[in-house]
């Protein structure tokens, strides 16, 4: 390929809006360009790349067994109301009507649609198992798109749905899915961890994330240097402290903390451990009012919350219902003297002694309040927050460290959620009835392009991975136009890297070499060699990795190898 012949549309700044490293090199380096919030054009470098993760992934899921289809972008509501997912997706689903008002939606996901050909295709127990995947166009209405292609409305996505006669060949299905995971994003070249984590919307019974791991991370990952465990902190467990709780050491007192309404401003001024500032946090479910209660060192962790059934689609409370529940301004309120409500403590909150609360009037808190005797034992005791580095490991085997992830795969064990809803059956060999159990596969192919970059860059550009990059290498002649030597063994340079299958490039523009070096580097080819009359003259070509901070010289007649020997300097 040369650049002659290609668009290469490189630019000196990335627009203000453009926030990550990766949403401002994607525009520099012409991979994408904006159409609309949250929709992107993708521009022939750009598509390279997403072509190039296809590729890797269509081969794997291909030698795990599943099989290609390709399902409609457009949805009938039917089948979402059928699952009643039509009520329960909420905004992020496109819904319009066609010219015969008939309501439809673009896919955001396919379970649907799968199931209602599971229904017709596979009525025997003879067909089963079968996996099935595609590689499709994909739309969420985010409220709030951001971050380039890493929240976008429209995406690409590899979704993949199992249906099997019993959970036990399921389960066998979800390791085959773990392993092959685990070597696509390995091809990839990606840094990553499989995590556990929670099902969400999906629904099901078990998932686990495949999270590429960057400081940029949406997503907080809880692991185990000691061992194997690794949770997303939404799911991650956090033990209840070990040992019991501690008798009391002083009388209960009320002390005066004006305009100190957070835990830290408490603790600071009563010179405290925040450790031992209890934080009660107002929620709404349904018509019920019910209080929580933190450690002032902890957040709430609201997966864990809304799992409690009373807490069920449960929201904040406003500062007018806490008033009306609590007669006290927030900021200020706390679990002693107060009833009509359920009250629920997080383990350390009920593991706590001596500690520090709200007092239930505006400028004033509790010290050394104690359980059993200045206030009753909580209506409930539960795991609701999230998880600290230094936390024992759920698993027993250490402690607790954290980092930041890219989420770019899913997998989940649906069961017989969608099976059962559209009422999509089977016949076993005795010609009974039973619903599919499922197991439902998704990568995120045009994310993984930015999580690639997320965790890959620096201040020349991005820095890709051999296998996805746009180019593997590139050849950057000086004087390609005006001197002949230059110019034939350039070209015969790239025609000899293409024969040896390395996916080249040729940068014949009529430019300065400093503009052609930093385009190269901006859109993150691996391998750079740059051809000119000097090292000619030595029989040399100049190399550098795109890691490298200096270039070496090679010998021309090694240039080829070097290219397919040195995948560690890209």
């Amino acid at each position: 390929m040369r650049t002659s012949a290609y668009l290469i549309s490189t630019l000196k700044e990335a627009p203000s809006e453009a926030e990550l490293a990766s949403h401002r090199l994607m525009l520099r380096a012409g991979l994408i360009r904006r159409l609309a919030s949250g929709i992107y054009t993708w521009m022939p470098l750009g598509l390279r790349i997403v072509r190039k993760v296809e590729a890797i992934v269509r081969e794997e899921m291909n030698r795990a067994g599943a099989i290609e289809l390709s399902m409609p972008v457009v949805q009938p509501a039917e089948l979402w109301q059928e699952s009643n997912r039509w009520q329960e997706y909420g905004p992020e689903l496109l819904r319009f009507k066609d010219r015969h008002e008939r309501d439809f939606v673009l896919q955001p996901t396919s379970e649907e649609v799968i199931t209602e050909i599971a229904r017709g295709e596979l009525k025997s127990y003879r067909k089963l198992p079968m996996h099935l995947y595609q590689i499709q166009t994909k739309f969420r209405d985010e409220r709030r798109p951001r971050f380039g292609i890493m929240r976008g409305r429209e995406f690409v996505m590899k979704d993949g749905y199992s249906f099997h006669a019993d959970f036990a060949d399921l389960e066998r299905e979800y390791r085959n899915m773990y392993d092959t995971y685990t070597r696509i994003f390995t091809r990839l070249g990606l840094a990553f961890r499989a995590v556990a984590a929670d099902t969400g919307s999906i629904g099901g019974t078990g998932s686990h994330e495949f999270q590429v791991l960057a400081d940029s991370g949406e997503d907080a990952i809880a692991f185990c240097p000691d061992s194997d465990y690794a949770a997303n902190v939404e799911l991650a467990e956090a033990l209840a402290p070990a040992g019991g709780r501690a008798a009391p050491t002083q009388p209960m007192q009320k002390v005066p903390t004006p305009g100190k309404t957070t835990c830290e401003q408490v603790a600071e001024l009563l010179g405290v451990p925040l450790a031992i500032n209890v934080k009660a946090i107002a929620l709404v479910a349904g018509e019920k009012f019910v209080l929580l209660l933190l450690r002032g060192d902890h957040s709430l962790n609201e997966i864990k919350a809304a799992k409690i059934p009373f807490l069920n689609q449960f929201r904040f409370a406003t500062a007018a219902e806490i008033e009306q529940h609590m007669h006290c301004v927030p900021g200020y309120i706390g679990p002693v003297d107060v009833s009509g409500f359920k009250v629920v403590a997080d383990r350390s909150v009920a593991a706590l002694s001596d500690f520090v609360c709200g007092a239930n009037d505006a400028g004033f808190h509790l010290t050394s309040v104690n359980w059993g005797r200045d206030l009753p034992e909580p209506d409930l005791v539960a795991d609701i927050r999230n998880v600290t580095a230094g936390d024992p490991s759920p698993d027993g085997k250490g402690r607790l460290e954290l980092c930041r992830g890219i989420e770019v795969g899913h997998i989940f064990q649906l069961r017989t959620k969608y099976s059962e809803k559209l009422k999509a059956n089977f016949l076993d060999e005795k010609g009974a009835s039973h619903p599919f159990e499922m197991g439902c596969y998704g990568i995120g192919i045009t994310r993984i392009v930015a999580a690639a970059i997320e965790q890959g860059y620096d201040d020349r550009g991005a820095v890709f991975p051999a296998p996805i990059a746009p180019f593997e290498a590139c050849i950057v002649p000086i004087g390609y136009h005006k001197s002949p030597a230059v110019k034939a063994c350039a070209d015969r340079l790239c025609a000899d890297l293409i024969a040896a299958g390395v996916d080249a490039l040729l940068d014949d523009r009529d430019e300065r070499p400093g503009v052609m070096f930093a385009d190269m580097e901006l859109i993150g080819v691996p391998h750079r060699l740059v051809v000119s009359e000097k090292g000619l003259a030595a029989g040399t070509v100049e190399y550098k990795g795109r890691r490298d901070d200096t270039p070496s010289l090679i010998a021309q007649s090694e240039a080829v190898a070097a290219i397919r020997t040195r995948p560690a300097s890209a």
